[in-house]
């Protein structure tokens, strides 16, 4: 049966050209140099917060939720933003809000951050990189992919790497967003309920003159317990690898027919 010469033939979807692709990533780029060209940067510190902690309490009782929801705005485009400070903002969360509200504002907020971050450089450059990448490195992109959500747990509650780092590697090597933001908002709950707490007791550090310790996070005390739930993490992993070894022995000493 031939196929009618009159019927109109699918054409492929156009694709947005790269320019505009790349315009929400380099808005965030672009917002991250003025940031620090305006000289802004000098506004994040305990000096500002002890100079206008009166005011800060004053502007929470007024406004109350909605505080919080600009809190939740203000660090959420901190973190689009890739302006450094997390840890400063999360303290000034628990300061503002006490422990517990301070914990689901601050994770909230750096995780709707994060996902912008995420879909702008997967929009901009995501594709672009998977058809360039090698054999390699596609191995490399099939791995991270298959374990997603363990790698990037692993990633979250282990401070090693820069957040905005962790937020960009998963954009090109094609994990999706549901995984991102699940592993994201719940992998930085613990350091955001370690920096609140601090920010909790704040108050009484800025009557004392003192400003805490952003290294609290790497005291053994408080950086062994994280160390064990990021191996709690890796744990599917090393069980999956190790239930493939096993089914490839024994697929090696069995008889060839």
């Amino acid at each position: 049966m031939s196929a009618d010469p009159a019927a109109p033939t699918e054409l492929p979807p156009r694709r947005k050209p790269l320019w505009l692709r790349a315009l929400p990533l380099a808005l965030l780029c672009g917002g991250l140099v003025a940031f620090f060209a305006l000289g802004w940067h000098r506004y994040i510190s305990f000096d500002m917060i002890r100079t206008h902690r009166g005011m800060l309490m004053e502007w929470v009782g007024r406004w109350g939720m909605l505080a919080g929801f600009a809190y939740i705005a203000g660090y959420a485009l901190m973190a689009a933003f890739s302006i450094p400070g997390g840890a400063l903002a999360t303290i000034v969360g628990g300061y503002l809000f006490g422990l517990w509200l301070g914990v689901c504002a601050s994770v909230i907020g750096a995780t709707l951050g994060a996902i912008a971050v995420f879909l702008a450089a997967r929009t901009a450059l995501g594709d672009f990189l998977r058809a360039k990448a090698g054999s390699g490195l596609r191995r490399m992109e099939d791995g991270f992919r298959q374990n997603a959500f363990s790698y990037l747990l692993v990633l979250r509650l282990v401070p090693i790497f820069p957040f905005w780092l962790v937020n960009l590697v998963p954009a090109f090597c094609g994990v999706s967003l549901r995984t991102y933001a699940l592993a994201t908002l719940i992998g930085i709950v613990p350091g955001s309920f370690v920096f609140s707490s601090v920010g909790n007791g704040l108050g009484a550090l800025l009557d004392r003159g003192e400003t805490p310790d952003l290294m609290i996070v790497f005291q053994w005390e408080i950086l062994l317990p994280i160390l064990g739930l990021a191996l709690l993490a890796l744990l599917p992993i090393l069980v999956r690898k190790l239930q493939a070894r096993r089914a490839s022995r024994a697929d090696a000493r069995r008889p060839a027919e």
